[in-house]
Formats: C-alpha cells, structure tokens, sequence
C-alpha cells in the first residue's frame, strides 16, 4: 500500500506515470485503460484497471482479451493499490494468473538541486530510443515503438545522455516535468558501477528542478538492488509496489 505519510504524492506519482507512458495505441473498455504498443516497456501494453464498470470481471476480461490477441499481445494487468475492483489481484490469482515484475515506485520529497551538475547532451526521441534500444538489445520494432511513444506521449519528453571528453557514452537517461513533479525514466548506463548512473540522475534533477520541479518519483525492479542503493543515494523512498498478473506464461 502506499506509504501514508504523502499518499497524495504518491497518487500524483502513479497517475503522472501513466500520462508519461501513454502509447497512441490506447483504449478504454468499461473503466479499464488498455494499452497496446508493441514496445518494450510492459507499461505500455497492458491493462491499468482505473475504475470499476458495469461489466462482469470475466466478461470484462473476455473483451480485453479480444483487444490484445486483435494487436498480437499477450494480455497482462497492471496491479497497483488503485486498480478496480479492490479484489482485483485476488480474483486474478485464484483463476492461477501469474505474478511477474513487481516493481517500486519511489518518492523524493524534495529535490535538493546539485550546485555543479555534469552536463547532458539532449538527444530527440528516436536517437534517445535508438541509444536506450541499444543498450538493452531491443529488436527495431520496440525501438520504433519506443520512439513513437516518447514523442507523442500527452506531456513533453526530454532525453539525454551524459558522454566522456571524447564523447562515449556513460550514461542515459529521460525525465518528464509535469508542473512541480518530475518522473526520472529509462535510467541506463553503459558503464556499470562507475557512478555514471547517480551522475546522470543528479543533472537531471537540477535541470527538473530548474524547469520548476520540486518533488520527484521514479519506478524500479523490486528486486534490483544495485539501482534500489543509487536511488536511496539520491533520497528517494518506497512508496508503492505494482506488479503485473497475466494468464499466460511469464512475459519478457
């Protein structure tokens, strides 16, 4: 459950993520907000159950079923402490519905900009998708889609990367300012265990915050420890925990 000492941070979080990974191929069946990129990021091509509708849950479930096998993905439902019905990861489990990649949101409270950041090279969205892609072995398509997702999503996307004097990449990364709150995403880094990571993270903040930007969240693999300490480092907190159901084998 949400950490109840900034609950209405966290609720801000949870939807400012979802405008920050809308895909143009979206859709909404009796509440439930279905997503269908053919991308990488399972944010992007699943259920988020926002409300609860009219609809039987199996019926409901039927339809969104037809919508994915239509798009020739595998249906997923994101599970957060908002989805609708409250019961929803229940019923789920109890029709043997596996659980996969839970992850973390978490919050900093307040950004605390650094005096002397390292500078970042802004990059547009096909060259941040194509470098992110890259890094993470992606086929073309989720490139592609990566790409059409950033630079169409309803709030404005920036990208960057942080590069040595002779201009190799170390790092990169993109964040999304929504008013006072900043979303850091696709945190990657090209030399792992050199503090590029947390290099990167703190230009991005003191440029967030220089847009105005005053409180921040970001999402993280429960299980990855390496980025869950760098992110501590930088003062950010548990907030939240989602996780996806899916009646199919674990997805990649």
């Amino acid at each position: 459950m949400p950490d109840a000492t900034a609950p209405s941070l966290a609720l801000r979080a949870e939807l400012a993520g979802l405008d920050a990974s809308a895909p143009p191929q979206q859709n909404d069946i009796d509440g439930w907000l279905i997503r269908l990129s053919p991308g990488k990021a399972k944010r992007s091509r699943c259920i988020n159950a926002l409300r609860q509708g009219s609809l039987p849950l199996d019926e409901l479930l039927a339809r969104c079923q037809r919508a994915f096998d239509a798009a020739g993905l595998p249906l997923a439902v994101r599970v957060t402490p908002w989805s609708q019905p409250a019961d929803l990861d229940a019923h789920l489990a109890a029709k043997g519905w596996g659980a996969f990649d839970a992850a973390d949101v978490l919050l900093l409270d307040a950004i605390t900009p650094d005096p002397a950041p390292a500078a970042l090279q802004a990059l547009d969205a096909p060259a941040y998708a194509a470098l992110v892609g890259a890094l993470r072995g992606s086929t073309a398509t989720a490139i592609a889609a990566h790409a059409e997702r950033i630079a169409g999503a309803p709030v404005t996307y920036q990208g960057f990367s942080l590069n040595d004097a002779q201009g190799q990449l170390l790092a990169c990364g993109q964040m999304v300012v929504a008013g006072d709150l900043v979303g850091l995403y696709d945190i990657a880094s090209a030399v792992p265990r050199q503090g590029h990571g947390e290099r990167l993270c703190r230009a991005l903040l003191a440029l967030a915050h220089a847009q105005g930007a005053r409180q921040a969240y970001l999402q993280v693999g429960s299980d990855n420890d390496v980025a869950q300490r760098l992110y501590a480092r930088l003062g950010f907190a548990f907030a939240y925990r989602y996780h996806y159901r899916s009646p199919e084998a674990v997805l990649t």
